[in-house]
Parts: structure tokens; sequence; C-alpha cells
């Protein structure tokens, strides 16, 4: 329970990633928070889960590309759990397609929710740290390195995090708030299963032959939220079967 008492919002929490690590948190001890778009059934399963392990779990309706919803959910979280102690920037989509056919909707779309929003979290959470706060943003291997065409504005939008999370982490040092990054490779989700068109051509790229499991990426987030993780900031945790070896 290394992080029982502690307050934690994650983004995107009601499905895939976000949703494993809302659980992740609670089982270490924390009162999660998430925000979800339109997944309310899903959302509340999440909660119900987060509350079985004896936590609070509170799902807040916010559209990460909308900037007053990003306020009011912080906001909220902070009146309901009575403070706040782990962000966690897991909201994120992808456009698949080559450059030249990219629209204008989903490149906006994908800098909005994948640039955007983390910073804009990352203003309304900081006045609400303290000494011992963390800041942790869920990125993607592809930002280091993209070996197959239809993923560049995707990754570009990625590799974004890199900068944000080590001259964030760099504001923040002074205050004793940590501010990290966790790359997760091909991971086994509705945005990317692991039976998909292009799930094997992806396996073969890793050193491990597999993809990751969502709960093996929210491990590697639980780590970084507590208290071993106490000297570790500005520092990029991949995880991702050795895609990038």
């Amino acid at each position: 329970m290394d992080l029982l008492g502690k307050r934690a919002l994650v983004t995107g929490g009601s499905r895939g990633i976000g949703a494993a690590i809302a659980i992740a948190l609670a089982e270490k001890g924390a009162d999660v928070a998430f925000t979800y778009q339109r997944s309310a059934d899903r959302a509340a399963t999440v909660a119900r889960s987060i509350e079985e392990k004896g936590r609070r779990g509170l799902a807040i309706q916010a559209d990460s590309a909308d900037p007053e919803a990003i306020g009011r959910a912080v906001t909220e979280t902070v009146d309901v759990l009575g403070g706040l102690d782990i962000l966690v920037n897991s909201a994120g989509i992808a456009t698949a397609g080559m450059t030249v056919d990219l629209s204008l909707s989903d490149l906006q779309a994908m800098l909005d929710v994948n640039v955007r929003a983390p910073v804009l979290f990352a203003q309304a959470a900081i006045p609400h740290l303290s000494a011992g706060g963390r800041i942790i943003s869920i990125g993607s291997a592809l930002a280091e390195r993209v070996p197959f065409p239809g993923v560049t504005a995707y990754a570009m939008s990625k590799s974004a995090l890199l900068s944000f999370t080590r001259g964030l982490s760099r504001e923040l040092g002074p205050q004793g708030i940590t501010v990290n990054l966790v790359q997760p490779g091909s991971t086994d989700t509705e945005m990317n299963p692991a039976n998909g068109e292009n799930a094997d051509h992806q396996r073969s790229l890793t050193s491990l032959g597999r993809f990751a499991e969502p709960r093996e990426i929210a491990s590697a987030v639980a780590f970084l939220a507590g208290p071993a993780a106490s000297l570790i900031t500005g520092a990029v945790l991949t995880v991702d079967a050795g895609f990038t070896a």
C-alpha cells in the first residue's frame, strides 16, 4: 500500500491502459478519479473496481480536447477527493495514414489530445500538488523509432511529451514534484489489438516477440508514482518488449 492516502487523477481512464492504471493505483492504496469521454458504462465498471479495493473511485465525464472540461475535471477531483497528489496523462488518440492524406481535423485532434491536454492538465494540477507530488505521462515508443509508414503525425505528437517531461521536471524539481514519461510499445488494447491486422509485424519488431498487457504498463506507472521512485524525474521509462532496442 505504497500510495495509501494519496489522491490520483488519471485521464482517459475508462478503458485500455488508462483503466489498468486507475486500478493499479487503487491497488496500491490511492483514491482515484479518472476522466472518460463517452464510455459511461465502462467508466462505471472501472469505478466499481476501484471501490472494490476499498478506495474511492470517481468517474468524470470530460473531453481532453476541451480546455474548460480539463479545468473542471481537476477541480472536481480536488473537491471530491480532498486534494491531488498524482496526475497521470493517459488519454490519447491515434489516426493512421500517410502524411499527405491526413486531414486538418485529424491532425488537430491528435495535437489537442496528445500534446495540448497534458500541458493543460498539468497547468490545472500544479497549484494543488505539494512535495512528493507526481506527474506521469503516457507517450509511445514510436516517439523514438518509427519503423513503418502511416504513423508519422501520431509519433510526432507523442515525441512532444519528451521535451515536456524534461522541461517540466526542471520547473517543478525545486518543489519536490517529479515528472516522468512512460513510453509503451505495442499493447493489447482496442486501439491496437494483439490479433489485429498488423499485429504479427509489430511483434516481429520486438525482442520478446509479444504485445504488452495494459497491466504491465500500469505497473511501470505505479512504480513511478510510489516512494521507491522519489529520485527519478525527467526520465523516460520505455516499456516496449525491446521494440526500441
